[in-house]
């Protein structure tokens, strides 16, 4: 590959970020208008962080932004994957027209979760899938998950999705992670990708980057639109896919590793939430104020300050996985040792106010 033709790739991919990210903004005001009309609304409620009635389906900008780009700029690659391209898009199409249906109405846990399967299935059906991890320490140097590797990739896909829906809890959070998710996915697909895969990676996380982008200036406080649902189980499921994707050739033990990183702040919180509520004999579907972020808040930080402490962890944990596909592990071990030990102290210290106060 000659300079030239890296020019040509970047400029291209600069293309696809700032056309996600101009259709994003000027279809945001759009979809505010069409949340009141379809009664897509959030009314104040006690977990809630704010006071007044806001428009829900600001994902629907999101997700005009990422598609549209997709239609209009595909074409013009020569090695893109169409097969498990139309599986990411029609996949996107379902999980966030179900999302925009629980903002208006309201859906079961169950159902939610009943058509984020069939959402998965999508994709793997079009050959995005976990199906082996390489172990060079084992014998053979390969775990192949067999029928096994359909299960694995919906419990990623799934788990992912719902991850991002559970931090969407303050004016711009979701937005700004999956912003920053979606920046160190393309960083990792530039330096570590499989030359086949990477071009495509590279575009889709620009692209959803982009929108995401767009989206922001009307969500991050004080917010005039949320992206509800339809947005967040939008970027989880493309996030989710995408990380696949990303990794498709080259999976192996560390590359797992590295997408968990990238996604840790909501993959962390969302673990350490089910074990509160399991603890506590509580549904996992029900909600709680025991996020990461409900805590800053609780400290006394102020919307945006919070926002932007959550962004900086996320960035942490996104540059440690680039620290580990550069070799770096003891560098990545700090950051997230680092991380995780002021999160499982302030946990622990949080439990410990609440017995001594019950007593």
């Amino acid at each position: 590959m000659n300079i030239m033709n890296s020019l040509e790739e970047y400029i291209f991919y600069i293309t696809a970020f700032l056309l996600a990210f101009f259709i994003a903004s000027i279809a945001t005001p759009i979809s505010r208008k069409i949340a009141f009309k379809i009664g897509a609304v959030d009314h104040p409620k006690e977990r809630g962080m704010h006071t007044i009635a806001m428009p829900l389906a600001g994902g629907l900008a999101i997700y005009a932004g990422f598609t549209l780009t997709l239609l209009i700029m595909v074409p013009t690659i020569i090695n893109h994957r169409v097969e498990q391209l139309t599986g990411l898009i029609i996949g996107a199409t379902l999980i966030t027209t179900v999302g925009l249906l629980d903002d208006i109405y309201g859906l079961s846990p169950k159902i939610r979760i009943l058509f984020q399967v069939l959402s998965a299935l999508i994709v793997i059906h079009t050959g995005t899938s976990i199906q082996s991890i390489s172990m060079p320490f084992l014998p053979g140097g390969q775990v192949d998950f067999g029928f096994m590797s359909n299960f694995i990739t919906i419990f990623w896909i799934v788990g992912i999705t719902n991850a991002v829906n559970f931090i969407d809890g303050l004016d711009g959070l979701a937005t700004g992670i999956a912003s920053i998710a979606s920046l160190m996915l393309m960083v990792i697909a530039i330096l570590f990708g499989d030359p086949i895969v990477a071009g495509l990676s590279i575009m889709l996380t620009a692209t959803l980057a982009g929108a995401c982008m767009g989206f922001l200036p009307h969500n991050f406080n004080p917010a005039k639109i949320f992206m509800g649902d339809t947005g967040s189980t939008f970027l989880g499921y493309t996030l989710a896919v995408i990380s696949i994707q990303t990794m498709l050739k080259t999976y192996t033990a560390l590359t797992l590793i590295v997408a968990v990183l990238v996604l840790g702040l909501p993959i962390f919180d969302t673990t350490f939430a089910v074990l509160r509520r399991l603890v506590n004999k509580k549904p996992i579907s029900q909600g709680d104020r025991g996020h990461l972020h409900h805590r800053l808040i609780d400290k006394g930080l102020s919307q945006k300050r919070a926002v932007v402490t959550l962004y900086a962890v996320s960035g942490a944990f996104g540059i440690a996985g680039i620290l580990v596909v550069m070799s770096d592990f003891k560098l990545a071990l700090l950051i997230v040792g680092f991380l995780l030990s002021i999160w499982l102290l302030d946990m622990g210290r949080a439990h410990f106010k609440k017995d001594k106060f019950s007593e």
